[in-house]
């Protein structure tokens, strides 16, 4: 649960410390270098036009981390994984990449890379469900 908080803190909670460290480093050179905190505030205002403020290369790259900090903490978290438990994160961090790709034009980088990530998670659910199924 903690690296919903911020990548890199699940990681520090199981002791690798390296990899917490170099995640947590990440999440802040692409914050400072995508302008993300200016985003997130003016998006919670309702200004959506300030997307062009906003360097789209580093912020695609958000999603990806921050869905990877998350795996990565609950399968160091000792559980017993079951077949294609990456599934939900993998979905979650490339639909919600699509989401920022196509944020220009549609809802702001915040607010669809969110649904995108959303979304992502809820197919790569079924999808597992699916071949857990099967």
């Amino acid at each position: 649960m903690w690296s919903i908080a911020l990548p890199g803190f699940g990681q520090l909670l199981n002791g690798k410390y390296v990899k917490g460290i170099l995640l947590i480093t990440l999440e802040f050179l692409i914050n400072l270098k995508s302008h993300l905190n200016w985003v997130i505030i003016t998006s919670f205002h309702g200004d959506l036009p300030t997307i062009e403020q906003t360097n789209m290369e580093w912020l695609m790259f958000y999603p990806c981390v921050y869905m990877f900090g998350i795996w990565d903490a609950y399968k160091d978290g000792g559980d017993d994984l079951k077949p294609n438990a990456s599934f939900p994160f993998a979905f979650g961090a490339f639909i919600g990449t699509i989401g920022v790709v196509f944020s220009k034009d549609f809802l702001g980088a915040v607010w669809l890379g969110l649904l995108g990530i959303g979304v992502g998670v809820l197919v790569g659910i079924g999808l597992q469900s699916f071949l857990r199924n099967r």
